[in-house]
C-alpha cells in the first residue's frame, strides 16, 4: 500500500461521512439519541465513536502515547455539534496524511490500547484500520438513518470511485 492510495481511501472515507451527516443533519433529537441495538447504543453513540477512534488513532500516529482529552458521545448533544467536531478534525488527519512518505507507512508504530496494553503495528496497517473500522460503523449508522426515514443513499467505495472517475 502506497501514500497516495491511503489518501484515496480516506478521501472516499469523508466522501462517505459527508453523505452520513446530510441524512443526519435531518433526524429529529429523540432519533439521534434513541437506543437500538447497534454496537454503540444509539446513532449519536455510533457516530461519536468513530470520530473518536480516527482522534484517538490520529494522535497514536502523531506520537501521543495515551491521548487524553478526547471528547465522550454526551459532548454531542445535537448532529450538528458533531459535525462541527468532525469537520474540525478532518483537516488535522488530512494534514498528517499529507505529510507521510513511503518509508513512513511502512515503519512500525509502538502504541497502547485505551486499557494500557502495549502493541506495535505498520503505519499502513493503522491507518487500512482506521478506513474499515470507521465503514463498518457508517454502515450501522446508514441502517439507522433508513430506519428513520433518512437514507443517506449508496455509500459502497465503488461510487465514491465512479464518482470520482478513478
Amino acid at each position: 500500500m502506497n501514500a497516495e492510495h491511503i489518501r484515496t481511501l480516506f478521501d472516499y472515507v469523508y466522501w462517505a461521512n459527508a453523505r452520513i451527516f446530510r441524512a443526519a443533519l435531518r433526524v429529529t433529537p429523540d432519533q439521534f439519541t434513541a437506543a437500538n441495538t447497534s454496537s454503540y447504543g444509539s446513532l449519536r453513540g455510533t457516530l461519536a465513536h468513530v470520530l473518536r477512534s480516527e482522534m484517538i488513532w490520529r494522535r497514536r500516529l502523531q506520537g501521543d502515547p495515551m491521548p487524553t482529552g478526547i471528547p465522550i458521545e454526551a459532548d454531542f448533544p445535537t448532529p450538528q455539534a458533531l459535525l462541527t467536531a468532525w469537520q474540525a478534525e478532518e483537516p488535522l488527519l488530512r494534514a498528517y496524511l499529507a505529510s507521510l512518505a513511503e518509508a513512513d507507512l511502512q515503519a512500525m508504530v509502538s502504541y497502547k490500547s485505551t486499557k494500557g496494553e502495549p502493541f506495535q503495528n505498520a503505519r499502513w496497517a493503522i491507518l487500512a484500520h482506521v478506513v474499515n473500522h470507521g465503514t463498518q460503523h457508517r454502515a450501522e449508522a446508514a441502517a439507522m438513518l433508513t430506519d428513520f426515514g433518512h437514507s443517506p443513499g449508496d455509500i459502497d467505495m465503488i461510487i465514491y470511485f465512479r464518482e470520482k472517475g478513478l
